[in-house]
């Protein structure tokens, strides 16, 4: 079946494959998705296919959805068994006790929450070789789709090869009780597609990285329908926040479609990371994930804006691409990120993004391509446009409001495009020697 050059619903891409004119074939194993009032109901009539279900939440999800869960399925005569985290750092000690907890008969496994339970029991799950389903208790990120889960590795958010989930239940009766931060925090990652879909398009143009235009319009589609409502989601009305959890879903889908997170994950989510590895080994409790993003998104709209309003010296990132000092780098890197330091050194190893050639290569393209490039990121929202609707929403728009100092920040700035080995904007302001005073600029202008 041919990829739909045009935008379809969610149940359009489930369960289906697609060739496509980027020259690849797309595949979204996720085969139901229930999103209404009362769709726990639906959940005996998919788990009654298994033998066992071992649901998986903490002790705030299951008081949520996890104790009524049990209720339904034990109503309809589905065995199951649930096991509430104690430990919840989501990193190595957290797979020891879902292996411990684990029934010996289970054949499906469900988590009963959002972000780190998805991506916990999305990993464990694969590595087990049992499917699973999520059972939503809050709308705050797009990640129920994806087939990937981002866990603490060493001390490094880290992302890990996974699977995707069999089912999606998101009942509106849940949603609307979840905390309007939550809401807004799944507003504010849908906000974070216009920098991430840009920062592919950027790759596209000066690396030549494989890019899907029929991807990047699903995407497209998910935040325009979406952000068309988003101010119904103060009243918490129902079907609104049925589609905010939609559009999330299918940018999810769109990931899984692809393969990778590049269609729904950029720079602004590697502000996001950062921050979350920061506060951990701070031992803070991050906000929410997409709420970090849409902040992030602000912060990436800001920078672009500087960019386009300074000179950009080719010559002079051809001298800071020369002068590029690995050993200085890596001392860097290790006041920035701490235990999570080797991680980042290791995969710039791997990578080798920083070197000097490849680098002095972009930078020719760049130079070559400048009205192109300007013309992307003319395309993209005004950061006062995005940061006027998180405000609007009661939601943080500002690094300070959720506790990231102009220390941290500066560091965040110049050195969180080392989260990932992939082309942002970011790296593309780094390759012009502009990173450090257009960063610098920036916090002033936030003070």
């Amino acid at each position: 079946m041919e990829m739909p050059a045009t935008p379809r619903g969610l149940n359009a891409y489930l369960n289906r494959r697609f060739t496509c004119s980027c020259g690849r074939e797309h595949y979204a194993p996720l085969k139901f998705v229930s999103i209404r009032e009362n769709a726990l109901e639906d959940l005996p009539g998919f788990a009654g296919q298994f033998r066992s279900l071992y649901l998986i939440s903490d002790h705030t999800t299951y008081e949520i959805a996890g104790k009524r869960c049990m209720e339904i399925l034990a109503a309809s005569g589905v065995k199951a068994r649930i096991a509430v985290l104690e430990h919840t750092g989501f990193d190595e000690a957290t797979v020891g006790e879902l292996l411990i907890r684990m029934p010996d008969d289970c054949d499906l496994m469900a988590a009963v929450g959002t972000g780190a339970i998805n991506d916990m029991t999305r990993y464990f799950s694969f590595r087990m070789g049992r499917p699973f389903i999520t059972v939503a208790t809050a709308a705050p990120m797009d990640g129920f789709a994806s087939s990937l889960a981002v866990l603490n590795v060493n001390g490094l958010k880290t992302s890990v090869e996974a699977h995707t989930p069999s089912a999606i239940f998101g009942d509106t009766n849940i949603l609307r009780g979840a905390p309007y931060s939550m809401i807004a925090a799944g507003l504010g990652d849908l906000l974070g597609k216009s920098t991430c879909l840009c920062d592919w398009k950027l790759a596209r143009l000066i690396t030549g990285e494989h890019y899907c235009e029929n991807t990047v319009r699903l995407v497209e589609s998910c935040v325009d329908g979406v952000l068309r409502d988003a101010g119904s989601a103060r009243d918490r009305d129902p079907k609104v926040l049925g589609s905010i959890m939609e559009g999330l879903v299918l940018t999810g889908v769109a990931m899984s479609l692809y393969g990778n997170s590049r269609p729904a994950s950029g720079c602004e989510h590697h502000i996001s990371h950062y921050w979350e590895m920061m506060f951990e080994q701070q031992g803070r409790r991050p906000v929410p994930h997409g709420t970090q993003v849409g902040v992030g998104t602000v912060l990436i709209l800001k920078l672009t804006e500087a960019l386009r309003a300074a000179e950009v010296d080719f010559a002079a990132a051809r001298r800071a691409a020369a002068a590029y000092d690995q050993a200085a780098w890596e001392a860097d890197v290790r006041r920035a990120y701490g235990p999570a330091a080797q991680g980042v050194i290791d995969m710039e190893a791997r990578a080798q993004k920083n070197k000097t050639s490849a680098r002095l290569e972009r930078i020719g393209v760049m130079e070559a391509r400048w009205p192109e490039i300007l013309s992307l990121l003319e395309a993209l929202p005004a950061s006062e446009t995005v940061a006027g609707l998180l405000r609007s929403l009661n939601s943080p728009c500002l690094p300070r409001q959720i506790g990231v100092d102009e220390g941290l920040l500066r560091d965040t700035l110049l050195f969180c495009k080392e989260v990932r080995a992939r082309y942002t904007i970011l790296q593309m302001i780094w390759d012009l020697g502009l990173l450090e005073p257009l960063s610098d600029q920036v916090i002033r202008d936030l003070r």
